[in-house]
């Protein structure tokens, strides 16, 4: 089922919404003082061309253990200059490839699927795109370690 979603979403607009973030990709790698933007740039690249079996979680949900408060404080950085600078327009056209994709019914669970990553879109820094399974699993340990 997630292969049929998949190939639906590509026709009904993932197509687009994955060159965009492509051309993001390469925006981030050409203006060199952008290289930390990169790596959360290509994963929400992945999680555009492939929404459905894969989720996008924050890196301290999947290893707890790593969490460090400097090197979260310089994602939020990167993440307000991602916004003023890339994550809008993103976030845009995700918006309206989802509400085209609602407009027939067999689009609505892909536009569901791009309002998801739109929101994604504004604050991409510090996620990295998991399978489903993968992400249920470290939301859960991260339950049993913080109780």
């Amino acid at each position: 089922m997630r292969a049929v979603l998949n190939i639906l979403n590509f026709v009904l607009g993932g197509f687009a919404t994955t060159l965009a973030w492509l051309f993001a990709t390469l925006v981030t790698i050409v203006l060199i003082f952008t290289l930390p933007l990169t790596r959360s740039c290509w994963e929400i690249t992945r999680l555009s061309l492939f929404p459905f079996g894969n989720e996008a979680v924050h890196v301290d949900t999947l290893r707890p253990e790593n969490k460090n408060n400097l090197r979260n404080s310089g994602g939020t950085l990167l993440n307000v200059f991602w916004f003023i600078f890339f994550g809008w327009w993103l976030c845009l056209a995700h918006i309206s490839a989802g509400i085209l994709q609602c407009v027939t019914i067999i689009g609505i669970p892909v536009g569901i699927a791009n309002f998801k990553i739109a929101a994604i879109a504004l604050w991409p820094v510090g996620r990295r795109v998991v399978s489903v399974e993968e992400a249920k699993f470290a939301r859960e340990n991260a339950i049993r370690a913080r109780h």
